[in-house]
């Protein structure tokens, strides 16, 4: 064998091993992955999050459920489905002419009773001549008394000594039993005209009670004809509009529901674990799944209990199992004024919310004039 023949053989021999040596990249990419996934998981974990996030928050708001406060028939409904009406403006109005006849009949009783009253206080004023009368009267009869007692000693004495006749000092007595009588039946017609004074007075008071009763009913009656008029507690949209023309309502019954589209906020339902760093004031990203637009809100309260706890019946522990669950509050969260988009908000709508809880991020509450500050 020729050296350039031995010469290839080495060579050969020499690539080989190289041939089958596999390359190291693979094993430092993997192992730089792996390693930071490591530390992804550990800053997780034990970095805190400088934001708290759900999306188990919805818009709503405090809105009004449109009810009659008397019975009556529809008369006319004034507004559609959907529109939007000003505070005070006319909803609905029901058949007035039942609360009109109450009203006119509370008039003419009104009118009667006091006409009553002034009836009593003639009389009253009549009662003190009366009085004065009977008075007048039986001084009148007190003079003839005194008369007919000195007639009647006159007679008798002369009666006594016989320079007059018997006869005639029985006549001077009977005289003076009648004045006497008189007198007495005068005293007792004083008296009584004192004491009707006193009825008269207790008369005219009831009767001026009863003007005032009057009065109220009548007032009354004109209160339940100006319910007949349903008009807009505030401003906002129709929903939920279910009455018509011709049906028959009861107080309570709910015609219709104005919602105030200008003063809606967010629910949110935040776990316990981060409520540590929620606070009032605090700034908020709105993400609104609808129309996938964000929004600008700010805390504005944190309530004083979990949903759980106002339940019909509240959860107990005291038991011998227990399985611990996490609980969440509603956040308040108010939306920021001069935002265009923020009317397109609908009570109902899913939304995302993350509640910048840094310090830094506390927005003044001057700010939180928002859409829903006026729901506290």
């Amino acid at each position: 064998m020729s050296d350039t023949s031995k010469d290839n053989d080495r060579d050969g021999d020499e690539d080989a091993p190289r041939a089958k040596r596999s390359p190291i990249w693979p094993w430092l990419l993997a192992g730089v992955i792996i390693i930071g996934f490591i530390v992804t998981v550990l800053a997780v974990i034990f970095i805190p999050n400088p934001n708290a996030w759900t999306d188990d928050a919805y818009v709503t708001a405090h809105y009004g459920t449109i009810a009659p406060r008397v019975s009556g028939q529809v008369a006319t409904v004034d507004v559609r489905d959907n529109q939007t009406v000003r505070q005070g403006q006319m909803l609905a109005t029901l058949d007035p002419r039942d609360f009109q006849t109450s009203v006119d009949q509370a008039a003419a009783q009104l009118a009667r009773d006091q006409a009553q009253v002034m009836n009593q206080s003639a009389l009253i004023d009549r009662q003190p001549s009366e009085i004065n009368q009977n008075s007048a009267q039986g001084d009148e009869i007190r003079a003839r008394i005194t008369l007919a007692q000195q007639n009647a000693e006159r007679y008798r004495n002369l009666a006594s000594t016989g320079a007059g006749p018997r006869q005639a000092w029985q006549q001077a007595e009977s005289m003076l039993k009648e004045e006497e009588a008189q007198l007495a039946a005068a005293e007792a017609a004083l008296e009584a005209s004192k004491h009707q004074l006193d009825v008269l007075k207790a008369q005219h008071a009831a009767a001026e009670a009863t003007v005032q009763a009057d009065q109220a009913a009548l007032d009354q009656a004109k209160l339940n004809l100006s319910y007949t008029h349903i008009l807009a507690p505030m401003s906002g949209m129709i929903g939920e509009k279910s009455v018509q023309v011709g049906d028959l309502v009861s107080p309570g019954a709910a015609l219709m529901v104005v919602v105030p589209l200008d003063r809606i906020f967010i629910e949110a339902n935040y776990r316990e674990l981060v409520l540590r760093h929620v606070l009032p004031g605090q700034a908020v990203r709105i993400h609104v799944d609808a129309y996938g637009i964000d929004l600008n809100g700010v805390v504005d309260s944190v309530p004083p209990a979990s949903g759980a706890v106002f339940e019909p019946v509240a959860p107990t522990n005291a038991t011998g199992n227990f399985t611990k669950i996490v609980q969440r509050l509603p956040i308040k969260i108010l939306v920021l004024p001069n935002q265009p988009l923020a009317r397109l908000l609908r009570l109902g709508l899913s939304v995302e919310t993350t509640v910048h809880t840094g310090l830094a991020n506390v927005v003044g509450r001057d700010s939180s004039a928002a859409s829903g500050t006026a729901a506290p």
